[in-house]
């Protein structure tokens, strides 16, 4: 990841038109990048979901009106339980990465399965989330607060259930391979893994805003609409 950015800042800084410069761009093949075709999809979806998200983000930040009361906002231990459930996921697939560059793939498999199940254990969680809330007599169309997390919430979840189907494929295209043979995947493994941090990324700043520092969010939305 870290030589992922380190390339495109270092392309930026770049001066195609110095002699010194072009003398060197004849040398390579005008590939500024050695990214596989999926981890160029999965940037393409950061891009688009980005901007979808901090659309919502802003959207949020000024709806919530001024007199909003933050004693409806709940505190539920299971957010924390999703959020080590989502950071699991990471460390799994961190492990899964590592090993692959170290060729060593006899974990892969099992790894990759704990992986889905971790991912699926946090959609369950979600949906049980959202009975509690409803059963508590939050909904949609309780007030700003409730209307944006369900929202971000079920956007988040589609987002993850488009990670699980190409994990899905990924996973039963690689159980059927030889140890030896999984190595071969590892761009694809890759670039799951890559999309599965920027769905971390994406709710740890939810988790943030809403969550954690909701009261402070809040008085500070005061301070905008105000």
């Amino acid at each position: 990841m870290s030589k992922f950015f380190k390339n495109i800042f270092g392309a930026l800084s770049e001066k195609p038109w110095e002699k010194e410069q072009m003398i060197n761009d004849n040398y390579h093949q005008g590939k500024a990048f050695n990214l596989s075709n999926q981890t160029s999809a999965v940037i393409v979806i950061f891009g688009v979901s980005t901007v979808l998200f901090s659309l919502i983000v802003t959207g949020y930040l000024y709806s919530i009106p001024a007199e909003q009361d933050t004693q409806y906002l709940l505190k539920p231990n299971l957010l924390w339980i999703n959020t080590l459930i989502l950071l699991s996921v990471t460390f799994f697939f961190h492990k899964v990465t590592k090993d692959l560059k170290k060729e060593v793939c006899e974990r892969v498999k099992i790894n990759l399965l704990i992986i889905g199940f971790l991912s699926y254990a946090f959609l369950f969680g979600q949906i049980f989330f959202w009975l509690q809330l409803m059963e508590s007599g939050n909904y949609v169309s309780t007030n700003n607060y409730f209307s944006s997390f369900y929202i971000f919430t079920t956007l988040h979840g589609l987002h993850l259930l488009g990670g699980l189907f190409f994990w899905g494929k990924v996973y039963s295209k690689i159980n059927k391979l030889e140890q030896k043979e999984i190595i071969n995947e590892k761009r694809s493994i890759e670039a799951l893994s890559l999309y599965w941090t920027f769905l971390l990324i994406v709710w740890f700043i939810f988790f943030l805003i809403m969550y954690v520092f909701n009261d402070a969010v809040i008085e500070f939305c005061r301070s905008l609409l105000g």
